[in-house]
């Protein structure tokens, strides 16, 4: 699992490619927390696109996100998120915490 992490000002975008499962979850969380620690965006957005499996660690690490930044009154993107995770992402109740997107410049 890999993480490409891009900063503008107020935002952090967080590329994650390949598969999300327990252990690569918590590569990506202590990668994300520290440039999001550091940079407290306003809109910390995960981009979904190029993975291609995920269980409920991915969950776990949405939630975990989303309780980060919501502490500095931030918020956090959902974007590009493949078909075939949109039920799991959907049943662990998430639409409701998070902006979900298609495509992540529709959150502009």
């Amino acid at each position: 699992m890999a993480v490409q992490l891009q900063m503008k000002p107020g935002e952090l975008t967080a590329l994650l490619e390949g598969e999300i499962d327990h252990h690569s979850a918590r590569e990506l969380r202590e990668e994300i927390d520290s440039a999001a620690a550091r940079t407290r965006p306003h809109t910390l957005v995960l981009d979904f696109s190029q993975v291609q499996f995920m269980d409920s660690s991915g969950v776990g690490l949405i939630l975990g996100r989303y309780k980060l930044v919501s502490e500095w009154g931030g918020q956090v993107c959902v974007a590009n998120l493949p078909k075939r995770l949109e039920k799991l992402v959907s049943l662990a109740g998430i639409r409701e915490l998070c902006t979900i997107v298609r495509d992540k410049e529709e959150k502009a």
